[in-house]
């Protein structure tokens, strides 16, 4: 689990603000992410990107895939809309009641090169699943989605119900107390800054600590789970960059 606090406790561990991270971070947060690149320029300034520095990373990204360019318009390719729906997903994930069934994938597929093995094991960790050993992955049944059909052609997916303790599980399978203590320590942090470019790099760390969230039934949380005050300070903040954000583009 990816950690954006540093080991020591309470000191947030925040990446550095360019022009390329405060467009991504603005256009991943906008429905629909797009922008003519007059209103980014306004958009931009408040973090300390000046409009010709916004032009040349505009394109460097649009050369880099990042973008996509429509006259003077500006939006998300469909690599980084895919990263968008993660992104809202784990903003407002989509749950079902817990039946008490975990869903388990065993991987069956032999003779594949480290760079495959490594995608597929993103792949699965990005699905919110959990390796109790190398090649079984499991996660309670609780969230809205199937998996991803092409998942049959190199592993074969179970429904079981593990004997023993669920908790004690789920705490085998994800460090808890450690994601918990991170989240608290950025609610600290953004709770604190005020500055525009502060606030952007905090809750750029949210998200990120939010995509590493295992959205686990309430059964198997410990006390006191700061998941949904993350989200929520995250889902104040969004509105908040709506504000700011020129809105002619969206009335068109």
């Amino acid at each position: 689990m990816r950690r954006n606090v540093s080991e020591q406790s309470g000191e947030v561990d925040l990446r550095p603000l360019s022009a390329r991270s405060v467009v991504l971070s603005l256009l991943l947060g906008a429905h629909p992410p797009e922008m003519p690149v007059k209103d980014l320029v306004r958009a931009v300034e408040p973090f300390g990107v000046g409009g010709s520095t916004l032009r040349a990373a505009l394109s460097r990204m649009v050369g880099a895939g990042d973008l996509r360019r429509a006259d003077t318009v500006y939006g998300l390719s469909d690599r980084l809309l895919a990263r968008q729906r993660r992104q809202d997903d784990s903003v407002h994930p989509r749950t079902r009641a817990w039946s008490g069934d975990w869903e388990m994938v065993v991987i069956t597929a032999t003779g594949r090169g480290p760079a495959e093995r490594a995608d597929l094991r993103a792949r699965l960790a990005a699905l919110r699943l959990a390796e109790l050993r190398e090649g079984v992955w499991l996660r309670p049944a609780n969230l809205a989605r199937p998996l991803p059909d092409d998942l049959d052609g190199v592993a074969r997916r179970c429904t079981a119900r593990p004997a023993g303790s669920g908790p004690e599980l789920a705490a085998a399978l994800w460090p808890l107390d450690d994601w918990a203590a991170d989240a608290r320590a950025l609610l600290a942090h953004v709770t604190r800054a005020d500055r525009p470019a502060d606030r952007l790099t905090g809750f750029a760390a949210v998200v990120r600590h939010l995509l590493a969230d295992p959205v686990l039934p309430p059964e198997l949380l410990p006390p006191d789970w700061p998941g949904d005050e993350l989200r929520s300070a995250y889902a104040d903040y969004q509105r908040e960059l709506a504000d700011t954000v020129p809105q002619d583009h969206l009335r068109r």
